[in-house]
């Protein structure tokens, strides 16, 4: 315990921090080679809309919070389970951590130029992807962001983290039932034969 707490504190405040990093410079450098924006919040007040200024608010708060974990002690503030507080547990988290952002990199990489954060404009997208991963799954990348949701419990295991857990999972679960309402709006039948032979999560 002695060498992974702290292990494991430096992580979580050096791994979100490139995420946010990753993101963002991924999104602009499509953005500068495409001349649109891959991140679509939708229309404003909508549920979509909603769906990601939440998400926004509980990634810049993990954020926040696991840089400040480096320099200051404030787990007093944020409920750690001390039952769960153990080094096989954290370096769990950290490995689970690791295994989704690899995944979900996979899957964007795969999605290629089809890859958008949100519902897209009817126009935007032409493809309906439903081949390797997504032969298996219709929201592999939403699977992936929901297990390094649980990563993070685990290796901050705590009220803070578990209510980021829940309400990550709702939003992305509810998020999931939005983008398929989208897809089956746009590609009507295509989608129709593709949701009876794929399931939504396994």
């Amino acid at each position: 315990m002695e060498f992974t707490e702290p292990l494991v504190r430096h992580f979580l405040g050096i791994f979100f921090l490139m995420i946010g990093l990753q993101f963002a410079g991924r999104s602009l450098g499509l953005f500068r080679r495409m001349q649109f924006s891959h991140i679509n919040y939708g229309e404003r007040g909508s549920a979509p809309w909603w769906h990601r200024h939440i998400f926004n608010v509980f990634r810049a708060l993990i954020l926040g919070v696991c840089v400040v974990r480096i320099f200051a002690d404030i787990d007093g503030w944020l409920g750690v389970f001390d039952w769960l507080y153990h080094w096989p547990v954290l370096l769990a988290g950290m490995l689970l951590l690791l295994g989704a952002f690899a995944v979900a990199n996979y899957l964007q990489a795969y999605m290629h130029e089809d890859w958008r954060s949100g519902i897209a404009p009817g126009t935007d997208q032409q493809k309906l992807l439903t081949e390797g991963p997504f032969s298996r799954s219709r929201n592999p990348v939403f699977l992936a962001v929901m297990a390094g949701q649980f990563g993070f419990f685990l290796a901050l295991p705590s009220v803070f983290s578990l209510v980021c857990l829940i309400a990550g999972v709702l939003v992305i679960t509810r998020q999931a039932r939005e983008e398929e309402k989208a897809l089956a709006d746009r590609f009507g039948e295509d989608y129709e034969r593709y949701r009876v032979r794929v399931p939504r999560w396994f």
